[in-house]
């Protein structure tokens, strides 16, 4: 048994800073006080504890009080992506077998039509209260959150996110990076992304602040970054080399108070890393899904230079190996065991199993060095195969953003009669430069079954609600070509 989260921490820390958002601030016991009081009006409205309930909101406080509520009632939450196509929507919604839907107001006009009974916002603030019985305990078995895979390879997976694994990952995860006096993590990541969610389960359970944005604005995130009000932060590289390129033109470097920039969502560009160290910028790569609730292993800060491209080691409660390998450095999938691992998945995908003898197949390929530090190469879905040859669309990558007039970079395959597959690229510029240099750029770092058949100039990379590159997209862009 795990103690509930909210009334444990508002007992212990009760005057604490939970929330920030523009203005406004709430202590832990005032979240815990509106977490309860809507907990007795999503009871109003026939909400029962352990209903499954999707919430289709923004990033905005509302939400985390719909979130805690839920966790109240001790509901399994499905969390909907709201960059979500209608029939997207639709099939996870179906998928899920909610029996609510919790809509922030402006969105209901978006949700498609079904027979599952909807609930506002608004509704559910100025409804009527009904007593439950509130938990003072929670199963550690039990489902706390569903969240879908962005199914890179057909329909979406939902996956179940115990308590137990919520309470292993951010465990893991402070051992790795500890805690300071007045913590506080800057969050602009989508709450229903596991790396959001995540956020609010290190807040309740180490007592540390959430300074929420709706979104990303790299000005505004620089000048906290700038004005040490905050001390930790999780980035993709997009969003890493947009704050990198801010403080650049500031020529600006953080504040000592900033600690801890935690980049996932994918292999991070070495020039990143080494334009970051410049700037004071420490980053720490990461390395999870969501079937492991977000961290399976992090970069500790003082690997972060001797290390570079390294996601670090398994934190301490995880284990990692590599499918296949003899030795040191060969590649192969990356397993994973641990206390954080989803137990399975629900709807279309229920009858299938999260792990094979013990262990998750990632479906990333990678390799541990002789010290035991985990490198990702690639996903195993976008590899390349071409004449024979294996090819990684994140080496190439690498290079083309390390040319100086290259902001981003994405790479796919592409079918070839003579080779089966060669690779493609899409690059988003800085300043201006032809295709035949950037050509000659990559002749330069690459083999030549690794160079580029075609390099295309956009405007923007297809990209998740979390700001993962999609790999797959890419290839719709080639056939609009």
């Amino acid at each position: 048994m795990i103690p509930n989260w909210l009334l444990q921490r508002s007992l212990l820390t009760p005057e604490r800073i939970a929330l920030s958002f523009e203005e406004e601030q709430w202590t832990f016991k005032e979240a815990n006080d509106k977490a309860h009081i809507l907990a007795k009006k999503l009871t109003a409205n026939g909400v029962k504890p352990r209903s499954r309930v999707a919430i289709y909101a923004p990033s905005h406080p509302d939400i985390i009080w719909m979130m805690y509520a839920c966790m109240h009632l001790q509901c399994e939450m499905v969390l909907l992506n709201l960059r979500l196509t209608d029939k997207e929507l639709a099939y996870q919604i179906d998928d899920a077998a909610v029996d609510f839907i919790l809509v922030e107001d402006l969105l209901v006009g978006k949700l498609p039509v079904n027979k599952v009974p909807s609930l506002t916002f608004n509704e559910i603030y100025t409804s009527h209260e009904e007593g439950f019985i509130l938990a003072n305990e929670w199963d550690d078995d039990q489902t706390m959150t569903i969240m879908y895979t962005s199914g890179t390879t057909g329909y979406p997976k939902g996956v179940r996110q115990t308590v137990g694994n919520h309470v292993s990952s951010a465990t893991s995860s402070v051992y790795n990076m500890g805690l300071v006096e007045d913590d506080c993590w800057l969050c602009t990541m989508p709450l229903f992304h596991i790396s959001g969610f995540s956020m609010l389960a290190k807040s309740l359970l180490h007592g540390v602040e959430i300074k929420l944005y709706p979104k990303f604005s790299v000005k505004e995130i620089v000048n906290e970054l700038l004005a040490g009000t905050v001390t930790r932060m999780s980035v993709v590289s997009v969003t890493l080399e947009r704050i990198i390129s801010e403080l650049e033109a500031r020529n600006a470097k953080v504040s000592p108070k900033f600690l801890t920039m935690l980049a996932g969502g994918g292999p991070v560009p070495i020039d990143y890393l080494k334009r970051a160290e410049q700037l004071g910028l420490n980053v720490s790569q990461t390395y999870g899904m969501t079937e492991t609730s977000s961290q399976t292993a992090t970069l500790s800060s003082t690997d972060a230079l001797r290390k570079l491209g390294s996601a670090g080691k398994a934190l301490f409660f995880n284990q990692i190996r590599i499918d296949g390998a003899e030795k040191a450095f060969d590649q192969g999938e990356i397993l994973i065991r641990g206390p954080h691992v989803t137990p399975g998945y629900i709807g279309r995908f229920s009858d299938k199993s999260s792990q094979e003898n013990g262990w998750l197949h990632s479906g990333d390929i990678g390799y541990l060095d002789d010290e035991g530090y985990l490198y990702v190469v690639d996903r195993r879905s976008d590899l390349i195969i071409s004449g024979g040859e294996n090819i990684y669309p994140a080496e190439i990558e690498n290079v083309l953003v390390s040319h100086d007039a290259v902001r981003e970079a994405g790479v796919c395959g592409v079918e070839n009669e003579k080779w089966g597959q060669v690779p493609n690229a899409f690059v988003v510029l800085k300043e201006r430069v032809n295709v035949d240099e950037l050509l000659a750029f990559c002749r330069g770092h690459l083999a030549n079954y690794k160079v580029p058949h075609q390099i295309y100039i956009v405007s923007e990379l297809p990209r998740n609600g979390s700001n993962k590159l999609l790999r797959r997209k890419l290839k719709e862009l080639l056939n609009k070509e």
